[in-house]
């Protein structure tokens, strides 16, 4: 790979911190980095390959130069300087939701849907986190035969947040170990010892934003449009790494025993299935690295064209930071 002036949008949040760490990681080509943040931020140090690198402001003259930015910003910063980073010349593989659904930009999954980088016209999307968990583990099914409908239950970790949401879990703890009271001010109520059933806000028949990014997002990376997929997202009080459970239905019926043998092949996936020693897919376990869990398969007992299963992933890396390097790879 060429060596590539990289910038990285976003360089002070939870996802664009992991970015730092997965390009050290993978060993990407960086030739120099520019990581950008608000005009707070500018001027303090961040670490990357052993160096203290200056953040620079995010301003609209703040591209040139570079090959490469990765965005890890929110969708009204992606809007803003998408036309500024495009007129650098860079390409932009943004993790926003601002151009997913765009007919002209590619939305990848590298292991899935790779070819589809090549018609980009200077921006890439990166998926939602829970897509990608979810789309990781059911996409070596779809291979083998095309899934009609999906019904998905999330269950998602506070770093789904950002840092003000893993910070919040970790201080109602705390509070409510002394007794003592705590505003919530990430969630919209109390986390700890709870579970919250919105993510997003309403968009369609009652369905959240959130939920509906799995039938939008999916159908488009899967090459699928008449996929149907029913959604219910829910944050768990968990720190880190997103589980889903899916109950898919495929064209042609997939038997247990060969859904396992296509997951346990598929690249990025590792199977963990052993129901009677009591081994599947946790968050504790798939936290802090890139494979997607996936476990708990069984026939679904209401249509026996149907399966069940179980996955889990972590969502700022494979959900998030490693995937946008990932594509950058593609490149």
């Amino acid at each position: 790979m060429k060596q590539m002036n990289v910038g990285v949008l976003g360089a002070t949040g939870a996802v664009g911190q992991q970015m730092l760490k997965i390009l050290e990681e993978r060993d990407f080509p960086v030739k120099a980095l520019r990581p950008l943040a608000s005009a707070r931020s500018a001027g303090r140090r961040i670490a990357f390959r052993g160096e203290q690198v200056p953040i620079a402001e995010a301003r609209e003259d703040a591209f040139r130069g570079l090959d490469l930015v990765l965005g890890a910003a929110e969708n009204d910063i992606a809007l803003r300087f998408a036309p500024h980073i495009l007129e650098a010349g860079a390409v932009f593989v943004d993790n926003s939701s601002a151009f997913r659904l765009r007919a002209d930009v590619p939305l990848i999954i590298p292991e899935i849907n790779p070819e589809d980088a090549a018609w980009h016209k200077g921006i890439i999307a990166n998926p939602n986190c829970t897509t990608i968990v979810t789309l990781m583990a059911v996409a070596p099914l779809a291979k083998a035969s095309p899934i009609e409908t999906m019904i998905a239950s999330s269950y998602q970790a506070v770093s789904g947040a950002g840092v003000a949401g893993m910070g919040e879990l970790k201080a109602e703890v705390e509070a409510g170990l002394k007794g003592e009271a705590y505003e919530p001010k990430a969630f919209p109520y109390p986390i700890a010892y709870n579970v919250i059933p919105q993510i997003g806000s309403e968009q369609f028949l009652g369905y959240t934003s959130e939920e509906m990014k799995m039938q939008n997002e999916g159908r488009k990376i899967l090459h699928l449009p008449e996929m149907k997929v029913s959604c219910t997202c829910v944050r768990v009080p968990v720190m880190r790494s997103h589980s889903v459970s899916v109950v898919l239905r495929t064209k042609e019926k997939i038997s247990v025993d060969r859904a396992r043998a296509l997951i346990a092949a598929a690249p990025g996936c590792k199977l963990v299935d052993d129901l009677p020693n009591k081994v599947y897919p946790m968050p504790l376990d798939t936290s802090d690295q890139d494979l997607i869990f996936v476990g708990r398969i069984r026939e679904d007992l209401t249509d026996e064209r149907g399966l069940n299963l179980w996955c889990c992933g972590d969502q700022i890396r494979k959900g998030a930071a490693t995937n946008a390097v990932q594509i950058a790879e593609l490149l």
